[in-house]
């Protein structure tokens, strides 16, 4: 059991790094190669978020309390920033590549959006965890 909460945690936690951090910084250079990273960062949530209901099953499965609350609060902003994601990111991205023609710099400013609302989720993410801890 120790190895295996060991092995979550850690894989967690790098995934999770490497999502929110693509996603910050997308947000501040305005989606540039976003289209590069768009399936690492999708893959990385969904690493993300199943290593985080497995670490939820092992640890905290038996409590609700304020720092489960604070987790799952989390967990829910991590979802949505995700789902912001993959239904805005991800449909831009097709129509670019497809010659977006006209409306290209409007689809480019609507992914740029989806990252920076993305980002927010994901802070927030960031400071329940961090604040999880200390509940």
């Amino acid at each position: 059991m120790q190895v295996l909460l060991i092995v979550t945690l850690v894989l967690h936690v790098l995934t999770g790094v490497f999502w929110a951090g693509t996603t910050f910084t997308l947000a501040q250079t305005v989606g540039a190669h976003a289209d590069r990273l768009f399936r690492p960062q999708m893959g990385a949530a969904v690493v993300v978020l199943l290593t985080g209901a497995l670490l939820w099953h092992l640890v905290r499965r038996d409590a609700f309390g304020t720092a489960e609350q604070l987790l799952a609060f989390g967990a829910l902003c991590a979802i949505a920033a995700a789902g912001v994601q993959g239904m805005v990111t991800g449909p831009v991205l097709r129509k670019q590549a497809a010659g977006g023609g006209s409306e290209r710099s409007a689809l480019h400013a609507r992914m740029v959006t989806g990252q920076r609302v993305a980002a927010g989720l994901l802070a927030v993410t960031v400071i329940c965890m961090a604040a999880a801890r200390y509940a």
